[in-house]
């Protein structure tokens, strides 16, 4: 070449690393050894590290096909393989663990295990499904997309079904299942896929692992294969990955990993930053490098990251232990706007003062691609969908489903069309909001959200969304509204909100924003129970929800909006506190807890209670939910909880209803082992609410005493 990055007349480090700050050409100038970059949002790491294998590879030290890149996502194996090809270097492999694993299974599958490989299973909820059935277990789409996770979670961790209950104490109730029952659940998942004759994702690691371990040739014919390995967004490896990443290497030493342990936000998959930061004791030749010039944000959003992270207290001995010292990011961009901070009445009035000033930023010239809306679970999204769409701006939802679309809500709106018939022929007068949380009630809706997180507590928003609807047009159009003209604004928003989801706003969770920036970033619903979530009840939870904030505020380029209202409906009561996390970040707010204290009335904490069976104390809400610690088996007699099963399904079939719109497995249990003697006792065990109660209580203790368990 005669031109460009390579011209002849320029000398190799210039033509590669002359663009590069200080920090970033130490990383690509040592070539050789373990090498650490702890790099910060916006510090230019994939830069950097493409830079290195690029000047490896010209300066003849690396093998471009003896080299492997490895990363988390498809989008981010993408990007580093454009950029290779752009310094010469396109013969390089970046990869992803599983897409590398999965290249590596094929080919040695014949002499290694013998005949075809398996079919790779593209979605575990047919699967999932099918298990529970020969369980005779009850699920439903919620409750199948937790137990998947579940189980996910299980397999990433290098867990089996014979040793997951041991191992997985704190886990809560997956998909409002006891831990007992999942574990069931995992090992009928196996035998299902192996009658089927097929892998799944996790499979492709296992059992590349497992040859790596038991061949010594493929080992060997690996490890000649791949000499040197770069690995990004360190922080976010599980078990598996890493022991998959120790087989390929092989004892030997020429590593380079990246990663930000304050952007840890997946520990609920599996990942762990404790790899990277153990990296040094592990390789005490390392080079460690701190990438902190953060190019992307301006020194005002830069600041605002610094110091949340910066405010953090101690949480505990485990958790502190847990919590990395944060790098300090050092802003490059020249200055630019303040953030905002914006204090609304309500969630509608929220999303009404956002999309107006999103309308003022594209009217600036701001494109409507490069503004951002992120909150914390996708059930949110609804009211700025609507707010969006009123004001004529295009969106597109990424990571969930447009919130009409989703099947939760499609399911409530064909109920309430159906129930207009009948509260029509009612002489009775309810009002229509408690018309319509009777009706949804037999999808999953209370009073109370769900503590679990995941797909049930999802589900439980998109409800909640309608719930708070029907609330808020009983305000603005006057008592007499009702049920039909609640279906038919309904459909009409459904229609109206079909914007385009090419050129226009981005509404996303903040966990599927990682990786992404705009030049606008809204981050909404900052009030406590959402930022951090209600279920968050650890102090390591808590760091978790800090770094998740983290990453939404060091996602904007320029303009940052952070907001959250006082009420979730117009007129309701303004109960709602903004997060803690702004405490000392916000105009005239205080830090320290002490002050918070003050000017916020905290609920009374419950007593701790202990584990019925064992006596030990209950760690988690879940366990206090059920009244027993997930160490402990069930303490139901069979024979009642079958009993209690064979009745839930009679009720349903009577009510052509799915067996959980009765009760749940979970709440089954819980009555089971409770064995309550009065419709008093029967109350108070969760997913017994006010309205099952009256339905089903009398029917309830009947099977108990038929039984002789009341």
């Amino acid at each position: 070449m005669t031109d460009g990055i390579f011209s002849e007349t320029v000398s190799l480090e210039d033509r590669i690393l002359g663009g590069l700050d200080a920090e970033q050409r130490e990383v690509a100038s040592n070539l050789n050894g373990p090498m650490c970059v702890l790099a910060g949002a916006g510090t230019g790491k994939t830069r950097a590290i493409t830079h290195r294998i690029a000047y490896g590879v010209h300066s003849g030290v690396y093998s471009p096909q003896r080299l492997l890149a490895v990363t988390f996502t498809s989008r981010a194996a993408a990007e580093m393989r454009s950029r290779l090809r752009d310094l010469g270097v396109g013969n390089v492999q970046a990869r992803t663990f599983h897409a590398a694993a999965l290249r590596q299974l094929q080919f040695f599958w014949p002499q290694a295990i013998g005949g075809v490989l398996p079919n790779l299973l593209d979605h575990k909820a047919n699967m999932i499904a099918e298990a529970a059935r020969r369980l005779r277990l009850s699920t439903d789409r919620a409750s199948i997309r937790d137990l998947a996770a579940e189980i996910e979670w299980a397999k990433v961790s290098m867990l089996t079904p014979a040793n997951y209950l041991e191992n997985a104490h704190g886990r809560g109730t997956p998909g409002g299942f006891d831990l007992t029952a999942v574990a069931r659940v995992f090992q009928s998942y196996e035998d299902v896929k192996t009658d089927r004759n097929v892998i799944d994702f996790e499979d492709v690691l296992l059992i590349t692992v497992g040859i790596l371990q038991e061949d010594p040739k493929v080992a060997a014919t690996v490890r000649e294969q791949y000499r040197h390995f770069v690995v990004d967004e360190y922080q976010d490896v599980s078990p598996l990955q890493q022991r998959l990443l120790e087989l390929w290497l092989g004892g030997r030493d020429e590593l380079c990993v990246v990663g930000d342990s304050s952007q840890t936000i997946y520990s609920f998959t599996g990942a762990s930053p404790k790899h990277l930061l153990g990296f040094k004791g592990h390789y005490p030749s390392a080079t460690v490098v701190k990438l902190v010039r953060d190019y992307r944000s301006t020194p005002q959003v830069v600041k605002l990251a610094n110091d949340l992270l910066g405010s953090r207290r101690s949480g505990g001995t485990v958790a502190d232990a847990a919590w990395a010292k944060p790098l300090q990011l050092v802003a490059q961009r020249p200055a630019g706007p303040e953030p905002r901070f914006m204090e609304c009445p309500d969630d509608e009035a929220e999303a009404a003062v956002v999309a107006g000033r999103i309308r003022e930023l594209i009217d600036a010239g701001t494109k409507a691609s490069e503004i951002a809306v992120l909150f914390r679970t996708n059930g949110q999204s609804e009211a700025y969908e609507q707010a969006l769409a009123s004001a004529g701006i295009g969106y597109q939802l990424r990571g969930g489903e447009r919130f009409f679309a989703r099947k939760e809500v499609r399911d409530a709106i064909l109920q309430l069309r159906a129930a207009t018939r009948a509260v029509a022929e009612d002489s009775g007068k309810e009002p229509l909001g408690q018309l319509v949380r009777d009706i949804v009630a037999s999808l999953g809706y209370t009073d109370a959200a769900p503590h679990s997180g995941g797909a049930l507590r999802e589900r439980w928003e998109s409800l909640a969304a309608l719930v708070a609807l029907a609330d808020e047009l009983v305000v603005s159009r006057g008592p007499e509204f009702t049920l039909m003209e609640f279906v038919n604004e309904l459909q009409e928003r459904s229609v109206a909100q079909h914007a385009p989801t090419v050129q226009g706003v981005t509404l996303a969770s903040l966990h599927a924003a990682k990786g992404l920036e705009w030049d606008a970033v809204f981050l909404v619903g900052l009030s406590e129970g959402l930022m951090p979530i209600s279920f968050a009840d650890t102090p390591e939870s808590v760091d978790e929800e800090r770094r998740l904030l983290y990453v939404g505020i060091t996602r904007a380029r320029e303009h940052l909006n952070l907001s959250w209202s006082t009420a979730r409906t117009p007129g309701g009561r303004a109960n709602r506190k903004p997060s803690r996390f702004l405490d000392g970040l916000r105009p005239d707010s205080v830090l320290g807890a002490s002050a918070r204290s003050r000017a916020t009335p905290r609920r009374k904490a419950a007593a701790p209670a202990s584990c019925r069976v064992c006596g030990t104390m209950l760690a988690t809400g879940a366990e206090r939910k059920v009244g027993r610690c997930s160490q402990c088996p069930p303490t139901y007699e069979e024979q009642t909880f079958e009993a209690l099963r064979q009745w839930r399904k009679e009720e349903a079939l009577s009510n052509d209803v799915p067996a959980y719109v009765v009760f749940t497995d979970a709440t089954l249990t819980a009555i089971a082992e409770a064995r309550p003697t009065s419709l008093e006792e029967l109350a108070k065990l969760a997913g017994v609410g006010p309205s099952k109660l009256e339905k089903y209580g009398e029917a309830v203790l009947a099977v108990l005493v038929e039984n002789g368990s009341a």
